[in-house]
């Protein structure tokens, strides 16, 4: 049990059911009346933002997050299929749960895999991922000086925007959190 004159950012708590990480927090004393603890909660499930307000004693029950390093095998329909690369365990997870959160990540590739209570809720892919191109429109010469970029598809099916230099068959860098063209490797 946490009180809420305890909190502190990045904490997880169970609110109501809801399990939320605190990502900010201010203990507020107005001259009149009693203090309370104004905060900024993210629902790790969903997603959503809100704002709340407690009194310092009150008492919250701490969530404990699982993330575990998992490798992605493969999808098949609907399922998607990750294995435990200490015990071999395999556990599979819905589209709904995995959202486009795979796009860059090929078959084989290890990812970490967020999970409340049993229940994955999140998968976070590697920070920068390493794909081919399949097909770009060519580039042509002369036409680097303004820095624009032309849409290139990589193996994994998913569109990114890269310079007009970059060729097909060429490996590039791309940050999964933006989907942003990094570097040629």
């Amino acid at each position: 049990m946490v009180s809420a004159g305890d909190f502190k950012n990045g904490l997880t708590v169970e609110i109501e059911g809801n399990v939320f990480q605190i990502l900010e927090f201010q203990h507020v004393k107005p001259g009149k009346g009693a203090a309370f603890v104004r905060t900024k909660l993210k629902n790790i499930i969903n997603g959503g933002v809100v704002e709340k307000t407690f009194r310092p004693t009150e008492k919250f029950e701490n969530a404990h997050i699982d993330r575990k390093e998992m490798q992605y095998l493969y999808n098949d329909g609907d399922l998607y299929y990750f294995m435990d690369t200490e015990t071999y365990d395999q556990i599979a997870v819905n589209n709904d749960t995995v959202g486009d959160s795979l796009k860059f990540v090929k078959e084989n590739e290890n990812v970490k895999l967020s999970s409340y209570q049993g229940s994955v809720f999140a998968i976070e892919p590697p920070l920068n991922v390493e794909l081919e191109i399949t097909e770009t429109e060519p580039g042509f010469k002369g036409d680097t000086a303004t820095g624009a970029t032309k849409p290139a598809i990589v193996e994994t099916g998913a569109q990114v925007m890269v310079p007009l230099f970059v060729e097909s068959g060429e490996k590039i860098k791309i940050d999964t959190r933006t989907g942003d063209y990094l570097s040629r490797v």
